[in-house]
């Protein structure tokens, strides 16, 4: 590997984790404006979306010059494609944080809504997941990398189960439909991200392996157990 293409990967790399700390902050407080009805911190979320999107920008133009500049190949190629791809992810779960945040603006100005909903698990799964996606993908941890792919399930579940229970509370007060939805809605911003997250963890699979996990992890899962790694 040239020098230069050395330093512009590495370029790429710290860029991308740039692009996710922005990504997990706005998560975070997204999160926690729901789960603490802070509009004030909502607005947060909502304002710094367009520095997200700007680095998006600058990381896609910084990889389309890597390709035509350097042509690299192999692991290397694999490594600029999967940055490609995971920018674009990244810039989405930005999107959805701030579909969150405008729920928790909503919410904080109306009464609470007494319903068990099972938000505390769900964030706490949805964190490690695009704090565990960013890491397998910038230390080409494989095993991580599974391991993410299989907690989306978690997620899955935690949502169908607060379906049911926001669906009874509306046939029991038609009057919260709208509070109501918005937290359905807030939960399915939720698992989109989960989602996400797993699309960056199951690239990070194909940059180091070379192999296509998208359709049939279940498979690979079962071959490589998050228990003992890969």
């Amino acid at each position: 590997m040239s020098k230069h293409l050395e330093r512009d990967l590495d370029k790429l790399k710290k860029n991308l984790l740039r692009v996710g700390n922005l990504v997990e902050e706005a998560t975070n407080k997204a999160i926690t404006a729901l789960m603490e009805r802070r509009g004030d911190l909502a607005r947060e979320v909502i304002e710094a979306d367009d520095a997200i999107d700007d680095a998006e920008v600058g990381i896609e133009e910084d990889c389309l010059k890597v390709l035509a500049l350097h042509q690299p190949v192999a692991l290397d190629l694999r490594f600029v494609i999967s940055v490609m791809k995971a920018n674009n992810d990244l810039e989405r779960m930005g999107d959805q944080a701030v579909n969150i945040a405008e729920r928790a603006e909503f919410l904080a100005g109306e009464p609470p809504l007494y319903v068990p909903l099972d938000f505390a698990r769900m964030t706490d799964v949805v964190r490690r997941m695009v704090h565990g996606s960013l890491d397998a993908h910038v230390n080409h941890d494989t095993g991580l990398a599974y391991q993410v792919c299989s907690m989306d399930d978690q997620v899955d579940d935690i949502h169908r189960q607060m379906y049911g229970v926001l669906q009874a509370e509306v046939r029991e007060a038609p009057d919260r439909l709208e509070r109501a939805l918005q937290y359905l809605s807030a939960s399915k911003d939720l698992e989109r991200i989960a989602d996400l997250a797993t699309n960056i963890a199951e690239d990070a699979v194909f940059m180091v392996d070379g192999e296509v996990i998208r359709h049939g992890r279940s498979k690979y899962l079962t071959r490589r157990s998050p228990v003992d790694g890969g």
